[in-house]
């Protein structure tokens, strides 16, 4: 079956050719980002493979089907970018990868939370240029600092009990509490109690209308002040303004992110040639105690292993007719 594999980078070709072997599928790869334009590419494709920057909007999706798409593949967990109810109202279904190595994503939170708190994104910088001294660097114990973590599925609940395993008191919000959580001794508060007692917050949500800004002008003010913030989940989730206020002010302690709610037009890119035109990403980047990566949290070779073995039996599962267990609900949200 033809697959059309859109915003491909050579590791994304490397892993999928490699796991490509038993399925046989035709993998055309694109290194163009999926939108309405680009669209066209995928005709006479009867699946297309998209990823978390992609455009699917009811434009896209109506350029796919008319071009013999009805299957698309997410080759990672979330689908907030895709227009479910339009996908829906044109027969086409979606499948994600629900699960391809939490553990990665949950250690590269902490390996944040470490950075920030000891400042070893600053050392690396002075010793290149060869001043060792350690004035200014100096951070807290993790050990006995609160913990709050907003979302406990599989990745939340992997970090809640790396945070456990430091000895620290680890508070939990989640609609659903994850009974792992409870069992490795997490406590699940409201949220209120989580932002007010909390020293570091790590957020582990999916983006939804409910957690859209979650991180907002209102919830910073019932903040501790110096709280560090770790986001390795959705950038929509922090309202970047109200964020870079709060650093001024002192509320925010220190920031982390692996996610930007703007970063589709930067991330995954080699901008380094060019003048970045987003001024408050920008702005970002001049404090000392923020600390910005380009959505590499997942990335390690167990997890692209598991994404591309998973992507391409979704595929092959669409192309036999067989029941999919990764499709996602039309009628559901993200």
């Amino acid at each position: 079956m033809k697959v059309t594999v859109f915003s491909s980078k050579p590791y994304d070709e490397q892993f999928l050719k490699e796991f490509n072997a038993p399925f046989g599928h035709q993998l055309v790869f694109i290194e163009n980002r999926l939108k309405p334009e680009t669209a066209l590419l995928a005709e006479e494709s009867p699946a297309v493979c998209a990823f978390v920057n992609d455009v699917l909007d009811a434009e896209t999706l109506g350029n796919l089907a008319r071009g013999g798409t009805r299957f698309i593949a997410m080759r990672c967990a979330g689908f907030n970018n895709v227009d479910l109810a339009a996908a829906k109202a044109l027969g086409l279904q979606v499948a994600r990868v629900p699960a391809y190595s939490p553990h990665a994503v949950a250690e590269y939170a902490v390996a944040l939370l470490l950075c920030l708190n000891r400042r070893i994104h600053k050392a690396y910088n002075r010793v290149r240029e060869g001043n060792f001294s350690i004035d200014g660097l100096m951070g807290s114990d993790v050990h006995g600092k609160t913990i709050g973590v907003v979302g406990t599925g599989i990745i939340g609940s992997i970090f809640a009990r790396i945070m456990t395993g430091f000895g620290c008191e680890v508070l939990a919000y989640d609609i659903h509490p994850n009974p792992d959580c409870v069992e490795a001794g997490v406590r699940y508060v409201s949220l209120d109690e989580l932002f007010t007692r909390s020293h570091a917050i790590s957020l582990h949500c999916p983006l939804m209308p409910q957690t859209l800004h979650l991180i907002e002008e209102k919830t910073l003010a019932r903040m501790r002040d110096g709280v560090f913030i770790v986001n390795t989940s959705r950038g929509a989730l922090i309202d970047t303004e109200a964020a870079i206020t709060a650093i001024k002010s002192g509320r925010i302690g220190g920031l982390a992110l692996d996610v930007y709610e703007e970063e589709s037009e930067l991330f995954f890119e080699d901008l380094s040639f060019r003048i970045i035109q987003d001024d408050v990403f920008m702005r970002l980047t001049t404090f000392p105690n923020v600390l910005v990566t380009g959505h590499q949290a997942f990335f390690t070779r167990e997890a692209m292993a598991n994404i591309s073995n998973t992507t391409l039996s979704n595929l092959a599962d669409f192309e036999a007719g067989r029941d999919c267990p990764n499709l996602v609900k039309l009628d559901s949200k993200p």
